[in-house]
């Protein structure tokens, strides 16, 4: 069976991405999670070297074969699992899912940077504070809504491109962040994120993000404990 290494559920973003979309399709697959340290010689680099030179998760072992980088995996399940809705099957629709979900892999950095995934954390106060100051992560959430209320209205949902899929699984951690720091968006866009939030892949990464009881010093630039 396939494993899919990952970090600490509550904070790293890019370790959702794959394993929400796995379940919630139903892909078979065993977890292995690390405990995020970002130190060169921590024991999650260590470990981590055993599966990819790149020294980040997430990683998906096939056998004895390792893929890294989360659109590399997806692309990966996708000629794995034909027909099992990785993407839309609609060659324009997935050209654009694929479109999206890109964008999201390259940029957005402000939102990344100032507001990092924090699932457990309801920062409301840091996010008013962001908003006001920061006018590339206003400039990231206004692309963001464009995008979903333009793939949303094609698609007539339930999610960006009708049945969930890789690009819903691109922006879920998105979803979470704009929930933890409570940033502006419409109401259609917010009946999205509750959407995305109650898909029962995204659902069974929140729950177990919220019983972990870890605290990563490194990780959280806006607290000094939970």
């Amino acid at each position: 069976m396939m494993q899919l290494v990952i970090g600490n559920k509550n904070y790293s973003s890019w370790s959702m991405r794959p394993w929400v979309l796995m379940k919630q399709l139903g892909l078979p697959f065993e977890e292995h999670k690390l405990r995020l340290e970002l130190t060169p010689h921590s024991a999650f680099k260590r470990e981590l070297a055993h599966f990819t030179p790149a020294g980040r998760v997430p990683v998906l072992l096939d056998d004895d074969f390792a893929v890294w980088d989360t659109l590399a995996i997806i692309e990966y399940l996708h000629d794995k699992f034909p027909g099992r809705g990785i993407w839309p099957e609609d060659m324009r629709l997935r050209a654009r899912a694929r479109s999206l979900a890109a964008e999201m892999h390259a940029g957005f950095n402000a939102l990344r940077n100032h507001c990092p995934m924090n699932i457990e954390a309801a920062l409301p106060d840091i996010g008013k504070k962001i908003w006001a100051e920061q006018q590339g992560v206003r400039d990231d959430v206004t692309r963001i809504e464009l995008a979903w209320v333009e793939a949303l209205k094609e698609s007539r949902g339930p999610f960006l491109f009708g049945e969930f899929c890789a690009a819903d699984a691109m922006y879920a951690p998105v979803c979470m962040r704009l929930r933890t720091y409570a940033l502006p968006m419409t109401h259609s866009v917010y009946d999205y994120i509750a959407r995305v939030a109650t898909a029962p892949g995204v659902k069974a990464w929140v729950a177990d993000a919220l019983e972990e009881g870890d605290f990563i010093a490194e990780d959280e630039p806006y607290r000094k404990h939970r």
